[in-house]
């Protein structure tokens, strides 16, 4: 009886020790987007080319594509317009659409992701809740374009 007690006990406190281990999202997110290249398939090619210049004083100016991030979902990629090192505006060039879910999702998600990062002029803005992969795609993605206009 005192063995079942015990056994019992410790199944019960390593259930609720791994129930409490919460993931951490941007492991998810890389390794998602690392997935096609180990799997063989064709990654696609980067596209932070600028099409821009430079201002005096080495502030960015211009149009910058992001990479493209595949998500659990499906491609996201933005592309920023910066004047004078500032960020001024953020177009969604690839968002999942695959089923009206998806759409009404991100329908959502990215008028408010965009209106942070513009608020906030970085990519270091908060994942909009029910679109949390589309929004990490988005970070990624808004982050590399910012990388390649700062380069």
């Amino acid at each position: 009886m005192r063995r079942a007690l015990i056994t019992t006990g410790s199944t019960v406190a390593g259930i609720v020790l791994l129930l409490s281990v919460k993931p951490h999202h941007s492991t998810t997110a890389k390794a998602a987007a690392a997935a096609p290249q180990a799997t063989g398939t064709a990654a696609p090619a980067p596209s932070a080319a600028p099409s821009s210049s430079a201002t005096a004083g080495g502030k960015a100016s211009g149009t910058y594509k992001g990479d493209v991030i595949d998500t659990r979902w499906g491609p996201v990629q933005v592309e920023i317009t910066m004047a004078k090192g500032r960020l001024t505006a953020v177009k969604v060039l690839q968002v999942p659409t695959e089923n009206p879910r998806d759409r009404e999702i991100n329908e959502f998600a990215v008028p408010q992701l965009t209106q942070e990062a513009l608020a906030a002029g970085t990519a270091r803005i908060d994942s909009v809740s029910g679109a949390t992969y589309t929004s990490e795609g988005y970070i990624q993605s808004l982050q590399s374009a910012l990388d390649a206009a700062h380069a």
